[in-house]
């Protein structure tokens, strides 16, 4: 199977022009691009005159924070999904049996 085509996108962070190869849809890139340079203003307008390497570090960190929060999220919502799935597959389970 082929790799998926990708296309240049043109993005702009923290005033730096960016070529981004991708093999998504553009508006999400460019989406993500937006919220990566609203993150660094942010950091930056706190943090003062700080490099820009150093803010995409604690930019990149501060969404790999929010990517974890978000995965414990989706596994605990993962685990009662799969909790009340058994419980109304028993209750089926003995409705069919005619014990409930």
């Amino acid at each position: 199977m082929a790799a998926p085509e990708r296309k240049p996108v043109r993005v702009t962070i923290f005033h730096q022009n960016y070529t981004i190869l991708a093999s998504g849809d553009e508006a999400e890139v460019h989406e993500i691009a937006r919220e990566m340079d609203e993150l660094m203003m942010s950091i930056a307008r706190r943090a003062g005159n700080v490099e820009t390497a150093r803010l995409a570090v604690l930019a990149g960190l501060h969404m790999a924070d929010e990517l974890r929060r978000a995965r414990r999220e989706l596994d605990a919502l993962r685990a009662r999904i799969e909790a009340k799935s058994a419980e109304l597959s028993g209750r089926l389970g003995r409705a069919l049996d005619g014990q409930d």
